[in-house]
């Protein structure tokens, strides 16, 4: 007997309902490291807006963190990935001077601004962020993948942070009406705050320090994460 064609809708609609849902997607970064971090954001980003002011956010290292919010959130390789290629070895760089000043050998004087008594104690304390950032980034690279396309854009990104900060910024030895607005943006002009750097004509400096980054900095550190990590999965 071969069965009714008008009853086999109804059949085949109680057997859909019958199989079971297609299991939700696994959260790879756990909610837990996604409200911590949005604890620290909430106080992190109004007091440094009140003692440095919106142009602070133009570093390197404040731009990444905001990226690696972003990107915790929506689990996006890429957002995680444009900061780990940007900011690993300059926060390296930070620790190992933030660590001299500690112990009254001064290298850089990228760090000298955590010693300052004029900047609020609890403002520094929150810059301590550029010690683990870099392990959160690694631990975050490890869950959703390296996204490859890092490289051009947090370069693309770095350009442009670099000519906002040259040509509108105050560069080192000015005194803003407010001493804590910072100066000397992504080290446009050195690496002091205080005094601009004297190897070269300034305008040549900028470009040296930009082809430097991308070449010395960036480009190796994107070939070590690429060699480490799985690719992300294509968006």
């Amino acid at each position: 007997m071969h069965p009714d064609p008008s009853t086999q809708p109804a059949f085949a609609a109680v057997a859909n309902s019958a199989a079971p849902a297609a299991p939700a997607p696994a959260r790879r970064i756990p909610l837990s490291a996604k409200l911590i971090l949005t604890a620290f954001m909430a106080v992190w980003f109004p007091v440094y807006w009140h003692n440095y002011g919106p142009t602070n956010f133009l570093y390197f290292c404040d731009a990444a963190l905001l990226l690696t919010f972003a990107g915790i959130w929506t689990e996006s390789a890429l957002l995680i990935s444009l900061p780990a290629v940007g900011i690993l070895v300059p926060q390296i760089v930070w620790l190992v001077d933030f660590g001299g000043n500690c112990l009254g050998a001064h290298l850089t004087g990228m760090t000298n601004y955590m010693f300052d008594a004029k900047i609020p104690l609890f403002a520094r304390g929150l810059s301590t962020f550029h010690g683990w950032l870099p392990v959160l980034l690694v631990w975050l690279l490890r869950r959703v993948g390296y996204d490859r396309r890092a490289l051009p854009l947090w370069s693309a990104l770095a350009v442009g942070l670099i000519a906002v900060s040259y040509a509108f910024l105050p560069g080192p030895g000015t005194h803003p009406e407010n001493p804590n607005i910072p100066v000397n943006v992504d080290y446009v002009y050195g690496l002091s705050g205080s005094v601009a750097q004297h190897w070269m004509n300034q305008n040549l400096y900028v470009g040296v320090w930009t082809v430097a980054l991308i070449g010395l900095v960036y480009l190796p550190t994107h070939l070590v994460l690429r060699r480490c990590y799985r690719p992300a999965p294509a968006a």
